[in-house]
């Protein structure tokens, strides 16, 4: 086997130290030299010198959890060649898993080439990475502390949710309020409504009988005070990344053409993919890469049906939210072709298979600059009209109709 890198490093990296395999391969002999290396700042720059020392053309980490970080970008600044892998790719030999024997194996790997990098986007975009990733995880937790305080109301009699869709709106964030100071009048609490909720006032009155006390105030007020906390943390979130994004603003925009992406979503979408498809060569790797497309399994000449692989789980989140509000559309090409997978395979794949268009979409319009143009709900009728009107007479035949076709005149 070939080896293309006469001087190769596999580093096998943990939370307190990595083990570092420098492997020389000269005049058919090969010599293999392992050390230890805490994670400490310092000592990983003392590593990035023993390995400039050590002339290393490659340097091949594992990507073990959040571990790798702070070898790769400090090994990366001392300007080494660094390749970061995944470990189902780098997987040890049964029987020889040991640090020091999975740091050689990468060495290994690496200097035959058999083992493909990650995508690691450039610092800002990290950046723009982690207020998208934050954004998410303050959210969720804030739904999760809506649905606390809705059992706790529940646990009070108050039946708020069954009338208001949103507790925490404005209307119901002031009769949570009225009762924290202890107003215990159904009628003086409904009459807080705003805007369209004055219409269920006597729906309100009912739902806001119940057993409301000191303790489920200081429950609610509680709850109430977290909520607030995150919502601005939010906002600061927000702000934050709204600075960022500047440079990202044309593409940004570009995505929010697509139907059913929001700019949140083109936020997440630029955040994980980085923007610059050059990182991928066509839109079947990036398809591939954001696990959205099914494995290859095939046998003897015969092909086994196989599920997608894990993909990247922030971009598959977002893409899934875009492809659930498009499938509703009745007025787009996205939405006639999640129907028409639907009524074959399933809503569940119809979904996958919209993320899959979604998906090539962006490629080729942040590849080529092209504005998003939807081909129309009525695309696959003219596709195949004669093969429409063939399913139509068959489904109009089915419920015991004859049909009899004839040209419409010209008014």
């Amino acid at each position: 086997m070939d080896v293309l890198y006469e001087r190769c490093a596999g580093l096998d990296v943990s939370k307190r130290d990595a083990k570092a395999c420098v492997r020389v391969a000269t005049g058919g002999k090969i010599t293999q030299t392992t050390t230890t290396w805490t994670s400490m700042t310092n000592q990983v720059h003392e590593l990035a010198q023993y390995l400039l020392t050590e002339r290393v053309g490659l340097i091949v980490i594992e990507a073990t959890g959040d571990y790798w970080r702070q070898f790769y970008f400090i090994l990366e600044e001392a300007g080494l060649n660094v390749q970061l892998v995944n470990a189902r790719d780098a997987r040890n030999l049964p029987g020889r898993k040991t640090d020091v024997s999975d740091a050689a194996w990468l060495a290994q790997l690496g200097a035959h080439g058999l083992v493909r990098s990650c995508f690691v986007p450039p610092a800002d975009i990290r950046r723009i990475r982690d207020l998208t990733r934050a954004r998410t995880a303050i959210t969720d937790e804030r739904s999760r502390e809506i649905q606390r305080l809705e059992k706790m109301l529940e646990g009070s009699g108050i039946k708020l949710s069954s009338v208001a869709t949103d507790i925490t709106g404005a209307s119901g964030r002031a009769m949570l309020e009225a009762l924290i100071r202890g107003e215990d009048d159904p009628e003086t609490l409904a009459s807080l409504a705003k805007a369209r909720m004055r219409t269920k006032i006597p729906q309100l009155i009912e739902a806001l009988t119940g057993r409301f006390n000191d303790h489920h105030a200081f429950m609610a007020k509680l709850f109430l005070d977290r909520i607030d906390a995150q919502t601005a943390d939010l906002e600061r979130v927000e702000a934050r990344l709204e600075a960022l994004m500047t440079p990202y603003a044309p593409a940004r925009e570009l995505l929010s053409g697509i139907p059913g992406i929001s700019n949140r979503i083109a936020e997440v979408i630029i955040a994980e993919t980085g923007a610059d498809m050059a990182v991928f060569a066509t839109s079947g790797h990036l398809v591939s890469w954001a696990g959205t497309a099914p494995g290859a399994n095939e046998s003897a000449g015969k092909a086994k049906p196989t599920g997608t692989r894990p993909g990247n789980r922030y971009l598959k989140r977002a893409l899934g939210t875009a492809a659930l509000s498009v499938s509703r559309s009745q007025s787009t090409y996205l939405g006639a072709k999640y129907r028409r997978i639907k009524s074959r395979r399933g809503p569940m794949k119809a979904l996958v298979a919209i993320q899959h268009s979604m998906l090539t979409t962006i490629w080729h319009m942040l590849t080529n600059g092209e504005i998003y143009t939807d081909p129309g709900p009525d695309y696959f009728i003219r596709q195949r009209p004669a093969q429409t009107q063939i399913r139509a007479i068959h489904q109009l035949e089915a419920l015991g109709y004859t049909v009899t076709l004839e040209p419409r005149t010209a008014a």
